[in-house]
C-alpha cells in the first residue's frame, strides 16, 4: 500500500492550490464513485496533502485508485488520470501489498518499455525522432535561419529548434517558451448554461487533451538528439545562462548512466576566494577550466514524494533571483516529465569576493532529480563523490526504504544534513558532522540562511574535494570521452601538449613558433618603411627588398618545429570526425595551459602593483620603487605574451607559407598544402585570422591563397561582409557569438587581437530573400587598449578601424554606454582616410549599437544625443572634405548612415552582478532585433564575391600602407589644427632662415675682401632680435588661438623644435663659412707653394733619373703618384671637401614644411603628371568649386559637376599661362642667386616654393573655383624639376672653382708630364715646350669648336629653308613638320606654348642637319677652322722668338710676349719661368714648341662634332636667339601667334 500512498502524494503535489481545493471538494460529494463513502468536510478542511493521502487510503482502501482517477478526470487533469490507469489495484484482482519480488522483474521491464514508448512519443511530438539516430550538429545551427519570434506561442514541432536558437542567443527564457496546442477545438453542448458548465461533473469532450511538453524534457530531448559538439556548445551556453548542467544522464532507451564529461570541457569559471589573515580579509582571484577545478560538492537528494521543492530550495543557496535548477513552480512545469527523473545536475556557486557572498570559496551543488529511493545508481555515486550530503524526506515509518538510506548516511563519515518536511524544529546538530532541520511552516529565507551557515561551517574544516575529471574513474557508468574517436583526437592533441609541458607559457611561442615572433614583427616594420621612402628611392627599395628576403630566409630556416610537424601531420592524416575532436582538444588543452599561467601571472601582477602603490603612498622615491616598477613592467610584458592558443599555431602556419612562397622555392613540400587545410577549417566554421593584432599587419600572401582555396572548394560565392568595431571589452565578440552562434574568444584575459573572419551559411529557406550565399563575419580587437601606449594606440586603432570599415558591407559600431565620443573620433579618421584613398572603390555603411543602456526609454530620450552625434560627424566630414579636396557634405556621403534608423540601444548583458548573474533576456531580444535589422538591410545588398573580397583586402591594405599621416591623430579637428600649426611653423622657420641668409651674405662679402674669420657669438648677436620676435609670435599663437586647448599637446615639442632649428642654422652657416675660409686659405697656400713644389719635383726627377733608369712606365707612374699624394696631403690634410647637394631630400623637406603630407608628394612623384603640367590639355581634374556655406549641397554638387565637365576654355588657358609664368618667374628667381660663386643654400629653394604658394593663393582669390592640393604639389614639383638642373650645374661650378682638392686634381696630368719629361733626360726647353702645348691644347679645342658653331649657324641661316626666311616661314615649317609626323601632342603644345614648340623644332632640325644630313659639310668646316687656328699660333711663336732675340731678353720676356700676342685668339694661363731660367737657345726652344703644336693640330684634325656640345656656344641656341627673340602673344579668339618680330611691341 505504501507504493500507492507515495504515488498519490506525488500526484497531489502536481496539483495547483486551486486544483487541490477542487479535488478535496469532490471527495466530499456523494456519487463521485457509485457505492463509495464520502469524507466529511471537517476532516478535509485543514488537511494538507499528506493528511489527505492518509484519509483517502483509510476511507477507500482497495478503491482508492479508482476514486483518485475519477476525480482527476472531473478536474480536467486527464494527463494524471492516464497515469493512474496503469496502476493495478485490488479491483483487478491483485493484492496491493502482494508479492514484491515477483513483480520487480516485470516492473523493471515494464518501466523500460514504458520509458521507451514515452520517449518515442515525446521525440515524435518535438519532431526529433529521426534525430535520435542521425544527430543534430553545430552546422545545423551555424547558419542564417528565419528569425526567432519572441512574443508568439510556438508549435511543438518548432519547440526544439526554438529552444536551441534562443539558447545560442544566451536567452535563458529558452526554458520558458510558450507552446501553442495543436489539438482540435472543443465542441460545446448548447443545452448547458454557464452555471452548469461551471459546476458540471461530467467528463468533457477534451478529456484526452495532452499536457504540454515539460521544459526540461525539451532540453533533454535536444541533448539526446545532438552530436557531442552540439552538446558541448549547448552545455557551454547553459552554463553562461547560469543554469545547472547534466552530470549523470540515464539513456532514455537502455537506461545506462552516462557522464557527459566532454560537454564541460569548454567551460571556464572565475571567482574570488576570501581568506582571513590576521585582522584583514585577503581576496585571491582564481580562473580555470571547470573540469580541473577542485571544489567541495554538496549533493541534494529527495527520499519519497514530498510537498516541498528541493530544486527551489537549492536555488536560494546559489542565486535567489534565478532558477539555476528547474523546479515545479517554474513557468511551464507539468506533472508529466519523462527524461529529467534520474538526471543529476550540477551547478557552481562562484563568489565575487564581496562581504555579502553566501560562501567564501567556489562550491559545486549537485541535484538528483526524482525520488532517490528508486534511483539507486545515481544516488550511490553522488553519496560517494559529495563533500556534504543534504537529504529531504518526510518522517519515515518503520520499515520504509528511506530508513535504510538514512541509516547508511548516518553511519558514513561524510557530513549529512537531513531536511524533514513534516517537522518544524530549527537546525540541530545530532553529532559531529550530522545535522537535522525541520521545514514545516518555516520561511524559505530562514531555512536558506541556516543551511548556508551549516554548509559553510562544515566546509571551513577538512572536507573531501570534488573534481569533474574524476568522474571518468567511477565504475558502472559510461563517460562520453571514452568514445574511440574522441580518444584518438585527444591522443593526437596530447602529443603536442606534451611538448609544452613544464614550459613557461610566455616562452612557448619563441621556442616553437619562431616565424611569428621577432622575425615577423621586423618584417612588418621594414615592409611598412618601403611605402614611405625618401631620397634615393630605388637604392633604398632594393636594400629593403634584400632585408625582407633575408628575414624570409631566416623564417624558412626556423620553420617546421616539432609542434608544427605534429599539428600538420594530424590535420592531414586524421579522418574528418577525429580531426574535429583533435582541433577541439587542442583548443581546450592550450586554453587550460594559458589559463593556469595567466592566473598566476595576474596574481603576481596584483601583488607587485600593491607593493608599488604602498611605496607611492609613503612618498618613497627610492631605488626600491624604481626596482618594483621595472619588475611590474616585466610582469606586464609577460602577461601580454602569456596567451597561447590554436590561433597562434594557425598564424605560424601562415607565416611558414608566406616565407616559402615569397622565396619561390621550387621544392613543393607540404607548405603548399597549408592554404587547403586552412580553407577546410574556415568552411567548417572555424574563425581564421585576417589581421595579426600583435604585429598589426595583414599577411596578404597567406590570406589570398587561403581565399583562393575556399573559392576552389565552394565556388566564387557571394558574401555579405559584416564587421564589428568598438572599444576594448565593449562586448563585440559576445554580441556576434549570441547573434550567429559563433565561437569567437571572449572574456577578460582572452580578448580578441587583430581581426578574425568566419563564414556563416545562409540556409536554403532564407536564400530566396538574399543575393548572397554566406555572411562573412569579421570580429576585431578592442580599440583604445590600455596595453598600447600613446601614439601607438592611435595609429594602430585608426589603421584597424579603417581596414575593417572599408572591408565591410556593413560595420557595427559597438559603444559601451550612451557616450560615443571615442568611437566618433575614430570614425572621423576613417572618413578622412577614405577620402584620401581615392583609388580604392569603397561603399561602407555603419550601424551604431549602444550596449549596457539601462533605461528602456533610452532611444526616445537620446533623440537630442543622436542629432548632436550626426551634426558632429557631418561637421567633421565637411572639415575633412575641405582638408582633402573632396566633394562630401556630410558623413553619410562617405559611409552610408541614417541616424534615425541606424542607432540601436541594447540592455546590459548581465541581469545582476557577475560571476553568478545570468545574461539579461532583454539583451538577447536586442541581439535578435539587431540581427533582423541587419538581415533586412542585407537583403537589399548584392554583397560581394569572394574573389572581389580578396582583391578588396589587397587594395585596401596597400592603400593603408601608403597612409601614415592621418592615423597619428585623434580626430579630424586635430588634423586640421595640426596642419595650421605646420603652416605657422613654416612661416617661423622661413623668417629665421631668410634673416640668417642676409647675415651669411654679409659675412661672405667680408671673406671675399680678406677677413678670414667668423665668430659664433657674432651670429648669435645678429640673430637675437629675430629669434626673440619669433618666440613672441609662437607664444601669442599658442595662447590666443581658438584651438589653444588642442594645440597645447604640441607646444612643448615645437618650442624645442624652433630652438633646435635656430641653433642648427647657426651651426650650418658657421660650418659653411668656415669651409669657404679653409678653401681660400688652401688655394692661397697652394699658389704660394707652387714654385717650391715645382722645384722639388724637378729636383726629385733628377734624383730619380739614375735610380729608375731601367724601370717600366708603370713603376714610373707609381713613383709619381706616391710623391703627388704626399704633397696633396700636406696641402689639404685639414680641409673638408665641398659636399654634394641632395636636392631631392631638400625638396621633400620644403614641401613638408609647407604642410603637404608625404603620401601626396609620393603619389605625384610616382605618376609623374607634374612634368607635363604646363602642357596638359585639361585642368578640370585640378579644379573644385569654392565651398559656400549658403549653397545647398545639391547645388554644390551641380557646380562640381559643371567644373569637372565644362571648365571653360578661357579658364583652361588662364591656368596654363599661370603655370608658365610661375615657371619663368621661379627660374628667374633661382638664377639670380649666387650659387656658382657662393654655393647652394636650401633657403633659395624655400624662397621659390614660398613664392609659388603665394602665387597660387593670389590666382585662386580671383577665380570662382579653388585649385586642389594636387595642383600646388604638381606645380611645386614641376618648378623644382625645371630649376634643379641649373642649381646642380651652378653648384658643380662652385665646387670646381673653390674646392682645393678638385683644383689640385685638375693639375695632376700637367705635373706628371713634366715629371716624365725630366725623367727622360729632356732639357728645360723641351719640358717647357711640352708644358706650353699642354696649356694651348684645351683652349685651342674650345676656340675651334666655338668658331665652328658660329659658322654652322650662319650656314644654316643662309641655306636651310626653315631658317632662311621670316617668322611666318619658320611657323609654316614648324606646322608642316608636325603634320608630317602626325604629332598631336606637339600640336597641343604649339597651341598652348608656340615658342617652346618652335625652339624644340629648331633644336631637332639643327641636330639632324649637323649630325645626319650634312655631317660631311660640318666636318669640313671643323677641319678648316683647325687649320685656321694654326696660323695665329705659329705667327705668335715666330714673333715672340724674334722679339726676344732682338732685345736679348730671357724666357720670362718670351712668355709675356707670346701670351699677349694670343690674348684675342686663345686663353693662355701664365707659366712661372723660375724653373726654366737656363733656356738660352730660343730657336731650339721654338722648334720644341712647333713640334708639340704639330702634334696638337694632327689630333684636332680627327676631332668629333660631338665635342661642340661641351662648350659655351651652341648652333641651335644662336639660331633660337636670332629667330625666337620676338613677340609670342596669341590671338584671344583663334590662338594664332602674333607675326610681329619685335619683342615688346605695343
Amino acid at each position: 500500500m505504501m507504493a500507492v500512498k507515495e504515488e498519490l502524494l506525488r500526484t497531489l503535489e502536481e496539483l495547483g492550490d486551486d486544483e487541490f481545493k477542487k479535488f478535496k471538494w469532490f471527495l466530499q460529494q456523494r456519487g463521485t464513485l457509485e457505492g463509495s463513502p464520502v469524507i466529511p468536510k471537517s476532516y478535509l478542511e485543514k488537511a494538507d496533502r499528506p493528511d489527505t493521502v492518509d484519509k483517502i487510503v483509510e476511507t477507500y482502501n482497495q478503491q482508492s485508485v479508482e476514486v483518485v482517477k475519477k476525480i482527476l478526470e472531473k478536474i480536467k487533469r486527464n494527463d494524471l488520470a492516464k497515469e493512474w490507469s496503469n496502476i493495478s489495484t485490488g479491483a483487478h484482482g491483485t493484492d496491493m501489498d502482494g508479492n514484491k519480488e515477483k513483480q520487480s522483474v516485470n516492473t523493471e521491464e515494464g518501466n523500460r518499455k514504458k520509458q521507451q514508448t514515452e520517449t518515442e512519443t515525446l521525440l515524435s511530438r518535438l519532431h526529433l525522432l529521426d534525430k535520435y539516430e542521425q544527430k543534430l550538429t553545430p552546422a545545423d545551427f551555424l547558419k542564417i535561419v528565419p528569425p526567432v519570434k519572441h512574443h508568439h506561442d510556438t508549435s511543438e514541432k518548432d519547440l526544439a529548434h526554438m529552444f536551441l536558437q534562443k539558447l545560442m542567443m544566451l536567452d535563458y527564457r529558452a526554458r520558458y517558451i510558450p507552446v501553442r496546442q495543436d489539438s482540435p477545438e472543443v465542441t460545446r453542448d448548447p443545452v448547458l448554461d454557464d452555471l452548469d458548465d461551471l459546476f458540471s461533473t461530467s467528463v468533457d469532450s477534451d478529456q484526452t487533451k495532452q499536457s504540454h511538453v515539460h521544459p526540461m524534457d525539451v532540453q533533454m530531448s535536444v541533448f539526446h538528439c545532438s552530436d557531442s559538439f552540439l552538446k558541448q556548445n549547448m552545455i557551454t551556453k547553459l552554463s553562461q545562462c547560469q543554469y545547472a548542467l547534466p552530470l549523470l544522464v540515464p539513456d532514455p532507451v537502455t537506461m545506462d548512466i552516462e557522464c557527459p564529461l566532454w560537454t564541460f570541457r569548454q567551460i571556464a569559471k572565475s571567482w574570488k576566494i576570501t581568506q582571513t589573515k590576521g585582522d584583514s580579509n585577503v581576496v585571491t582571484r582564481k580562473s580555470m577550466p571547470i573540469c580541473k577545478a577542485e571544489t567541495p560538492m554538496v549533493s541534494f537528494l529527495r527520499l519519497g514524494s514530498l510537498s516541498v521543492s528541493k530544486s527551489q530550495l537549492m536555488n536560494t543557496l546559489i542565486n535567489d533571483c534565478h532558477s539555476t535548477f528547474f523546479h515545479r513552480n517554474c513557468p511551464g512545469s507539468t506533472k508529466s516529465r519523462h527524461l529529467i527523473d534520474g538526471v543529476a545536475e550540477i551547478a557552481w556557486f562562484c563568489p565575487a569576493g564581496k562581504p555579502n557572498d553566501a560562501f567564501t570559496d567556489c562550491i559545486a551543488f549537485c541535484n538528483l532529480h526524482g525520488d532517490a529511493l528508486v534511483i539507486d545508481k545515481q544516488r550511490k555515486i553522488l553519496m560517494e563523490k559529495s563533500s556534504v550530503n543534504v537529504v529531504l524526506l518526510a518522517t519515515p515509518e518503520r520499515g520504509d526504504r528511506s530508513t535504510t538510506v538514512i541509516s547508511d548516511l548516518l553511519k558514513s563519515s561524510k557530513p549529512l544534513i537531513c531536511l524533514i518536511v513534516d517537522n518544524d524544529c530549527g537546525a540541530v546538530k545530532i553529532k559531529e558532522g550530522k545535522y537535522k532541520m525541520g521545514l514545516k511552516d518555516r520561511s524559505w529565507s530562514d531555512v536558506s540562511e541556516e543551511l548556508k551557515g551549516i554548509i559553510g561551517n562544515i566546509l571551513s574544516g577538512p572536507h573531501l574535494s570534488f573534481q569533474l575529471e574524476t568522474m571518468a574513474e567511477v565504475s558502472g557508468i559510461r563517460v562520453d570521452e571514452d568514445d574511440s574517436v574522441c580518444k584518438k583526437g585527444k591522443s593526437a592533441a596530447m602529443k603536442i601538449v606534451n611538448l609544452l609541458k613544464g614550459m613557461d607559457v610566455s616562452k612557448i611561442k619563441d621556442e616553437f613558433l619562431p616565424c611569428q615572433g621577432k622575425l615577423w614583427h621586423d618584417w612588418c616594420k621594414i615592409n611598412k618603411e618601403q611605402y614611405r621612402l625618401k631620397g634615393n628611392i630605388e637604392k633604398k627599395k632594393c636594400k629593403i627588398q634584400q632585408e625582407l628576403k633575408r628575414i624570409r630566409q631566416e623564417q624558412c630556416a626556423a620553420s617546421r618545429s616539432d609542434l608544427i610537424k605534429l599539428f600538420i601531420e594530424s590535420l592531414s592524416s586524421l579522418p574528418s570526425e577525429e580531426r574535429k575532436y583533435f582541433l577541439k582538444w587542442i583548443q581546450i588543452l592550450l586554453d587550460a595551459l594559458s589559463t593556469d599561467d595567466l592566473s598566476s601571472i595576474i596574481q603576481k601582477y596584483d601583488e607587485k602593483w600593491s607593493e608599488v602603490l604602498d611605496l607611492k603612498k609613503k612618498h618613497d622615491n627610492s631605488d626600491q620603487l624604481i626596482k618594483k616598477k621595472i619588475q611590474l613592467e616585466e610582469i606586464s610584458a609577460k602577461l601580454q605574451s602569456a596567451t597561447f592558443g590554436l590561433e597562434h599555431i594557425l598564424r605560424e602556419i601562415g607565416q611558414i607559407y608566406e616565407a616559402h612562397k615569397s622565396l619561390q622555392k621550387q621544392t613543393k613540400t607540404d607548405w603548399c598544402k597549408y592554404p587547403e587545410l586552412a580553407a577546410e577549417l574556415m568552411i567548417s566554421g572555424h574563425p581564421m585570422e585576417l589581421m595579426d593584432g600583435d604585429a598589426g599587419h595583414v599577411p596578404l600572401t597567406w590570406i589570398s591563397s587561403l581565399l583562393d582555396e575556399v573559392i576552389m572548394k565552394l565556388g566564387d560565392q557571394r558574401v555579405f561582409v559584416l564587421s564589428v568595431l568598438g572599444l576594448q571589452s565593449s562586448g563585440k565578440s559576445t554580441m556576434l557569438n549570441a547573434m550567429f552562434g559563433l565561437q569567437f574568444a571572449v572574456g577578460a584575459g582572452r580578448c580578441t587581437r587583430g581581426a578574425f573572419m568566419q563564414l556563416v551559411k545562409v540556409s536554403e529557406e532564407m536564400k530566396k530573400d538574399f543575393q548572397f550565399d554566406y555572411v562573412l563575419v569579421v570580429d576585431t580587437e578592442g580599440l583604445r587598449a590600455p596595453e598600447l601606449a600613446g601614439n601607438t594606440t592611435l595609429h594602430h586603432d585608426n589603421e584597424l578601424a579603417t581596414f575593417v570599415v572599408g572591408l565591410g558591407n556593413m560595420t557595427l559600431i559597438n559603444i559601451y554606454g550612451e557616450n560615443p565620443v571615442d568611437m566618433s573620433d575614430i570614425l572621423q579618421i576613417v572618413v578622412q582616410d577614405f577620402m584620401r584613398m581615392k583609388k580604392v572603390n569603397l561603399s561602407p555603411s555603419c550601424v551604431f549599437v549602444h550596449q549596457n543602456v539601462a533605461d528602456i526609454s533610452a532611444a526616445e530620450k537620446n533623440m537630442d544625443g543622436k542629432r548632436r552625434l550626426q551634426e558632429k560627424l557631418d561637421q567633421m566630414a565637411k572639415l575633412a572634405a575641405e582638408e582633402e579636396d573632396c566633394d562630401a557634405d556630410c558623413f553619410s556621403d562617405v559611409i552610408s548612415f541614417d541616424v534615425k534608423k541606424d542607432v540601436k540601444y541594447f540592455a546590459q548583458l548581465w541581469e545582476g552582478s557577475p560571476p553568478m548573474a545570468p545574461p539579461n533576456p532583454g539583451y538577447s531580444e536586442s541581439v535578435q532585433e539587431l540581427k533582423n535589422f541587419i538581415l533586412s538591410k542585407a537583403s537589399r545588398s548584392d554583397g560581394t564575391t569572394l574573389s572581389q573580397f580578396k582583391s578588396n583586402i589587397k587594395d585596401l591594405w596597400n592603400a593603408l600602407m601608403n597612409e601614415h599621416f592621418v592615423f597619428s591623430f585623434k580626430n579630424t579637428q586635430e588634423i586640421s589644427v595640426y596642419r595650421k600649426l605646420k603652416v605657422q611653423y613654416g612661416n617661423w622657420t622661413w623668417t629665421l632662415r631668410s634673416n640668417m641668409l642676409t647675415i651669411e651674405n654679409q659675412l661672405h662679402n667680408r671673406i671675399e675682401n680678406g677677413k678670414l674669420e667668423v665668430d659664433i657669438s657674432y651670429l648669435h648677436k645678429e640673430m637675437s632680435r629675430t629669434y626673440e620676435e619669433i618666440k613672441k609670435r609662437m607664444k601669442t599663437f599658442f595662447d590666443d588661438d581658438r584651438d589653444k586647448e588642442m594645440l597645447a599637446q604640441w607646444q612643448g615639442r615645437y618650442e624645442i623644435n624652433i630652438k633646435e632649428f635656430h641653433d642648427e642654422q647657426m651651426r650650418e652657416v658657421k660650418r659653411k663659412l668656415d669651409e669657404i675660409i679653409q678653401q681660400r686659405k688652401a688655394c692661397k697656400k697652394m699658389d704660394d707653394k707652387k714654385t717650391e713644389f715645382e722645384n722639388k719635383l724637378l729636383q726629385k726627377s733628377k734624383e730619380l733619373a739614375h735610380q729608375l733608369k731601367d724601370k717600366t712606365r708603370e713603376e714610373l707612374k707609381k713613383q709619381f703618384n706616391s710623391v703627388w699624394s704626399s704633397w696633396v696631403t700636406e696641402l689639404t690634410g685639414d680641409i673638408k671637401p665641398i659636399k654634394d647637394i641632395k636636392l631631392e631630400d631638400d625638396q621633400f623637406m620644403i614641401l613638408q614644411e609647407l604642410g603637404i603630407e608625404w603620401s601626396l608628394i609620393d603619389e605625384s612623384k610616382t605618376c609623374g603628371k607634374y612634368k607635363k603640367i604646363s602642357v596638359i590639355g585639361d585642368y578640370s581634374d585640378y579644379v573644385t568649386p569654392k565651398k559656400n556655406r549658403y549653397l545647398a549641397s545639391q547645388a554644390a554638387k551641380i557646380m562640381l559637376h559643371y567644373f569637372r565637365e565644362f571648365l571653360p576654355y578661357e579658364e583652361q588657358n588662364l591656368i596654363r599661362s599661370f603655370v608658365k609664368d610661375v615657371e619663368q618667374q621661379s627660374l628667374h628667381l633661382i638664377k639670380s642667386k649666387p650659387v656658382a660663386t657662393r654655393g647652394y643654400s636650401l633657403t633659395y629653394l624655400q624662397e621659390v616654393a614660398k613664392n609659388v604658394k603665394e602665387k597660387v593663393t593670389e590666382f585662386e582669390s580671383k577665380r570662382k573655383y579653388a585649385l586642389k592640393k594636387e595642383f600646388t604639389v604638381d606645380l611645386l614639383l614641376h618648378v623644382f624639376d625645371k630649376t634643379g638642373s641649373w642649381i646642380s650645374e651652378s653648384h658643380k661650378k662652385f665646387q670646381k672653382n673653390n674646392d682645393a682638392l678638385a683644383y689640385l686634381e685638375s693639375k695632376k696630368i700637367q705635373h706628371y708630364n713634366i715629371f716624365k719629361s725630366f725623367f727622360k733626360g729632356n732639357s728645360s726647353a723641351v719640358v717647357l715646350g711640352e708644358l706650353i702645348c699642354e696649356k694651348l691644347k684645351d683652349s685651342t679645342v674650345e676656340a675651334v669648336c666655338n668658331k665652328t658653331t658660329i659658322d654652322l649657324a650662319g650656314e644654316m641661316r643662309c641655306r636651310f629653308p626653315a631658317f632662311s626666311g621670316n617668322r611666318l616661314d619658320l611657323e609654316k615649317h614648324v606646322l608642316k613638320s608636325l603634320a608630317e609626323k602626325e604629332d598631336f601632342d606637339g600640336f597641343i603644345n604649339y597651341i598652348y606654348h608656340p615658342r617652346d614648340q618652335t625652339e624644340s623644332f629648331i633644336k631637332e632640325e639643327v641636330e639632324k642637319y649637323i649630325f645626319t644630313k650634312h655631317k660631311d659639310k660640318a666636318l669640313k668646316i671643323l677641319k678648316k677652322n683647325v687649320e685656321d687656328i694654326n696660323k695665329p699660333v705659329s705667327q705668335a711663336l715666330y714673333t715672340a722668338t724674334q722679339e726676344v732675340k732682338t732685345q736679348r731678353g730671357d724666357i720670362d720676356m718670351w712668355l709675356k710676349e707670346f701670351s699677349s700676342l694670343l690674348e684675342d685668339e686663345l686663353t693662355f694661363d701664365r707659366i712661372s719661368s723660375q724653373n726654366f731660367s737656363d733656356i738660352k737657345d730660343f730657336d731650339f726652344f721654338k722648334e720644341a714648341v712647333e713640334k708639340g703644336l704639330a702634334s696638337i693640330i694632327r689630333e684636332l684634325s680627327s676631332l668629333s662634332l660631338d665635342k661642340m656640345k661641351e662648350f659655351r656656344l651652341k648652333p641651335d641656341q644662336i639660331l633660337i636667339d636670332q629667330l625666337c627673340n620676338c613677340c609670342w602673344v596669341t590671338c584671344p579668339f583663334c590662338a594664332a601667334v602674333c607675326t610681329n618680330t619685335l619683342e615688346d611691341q605695343s
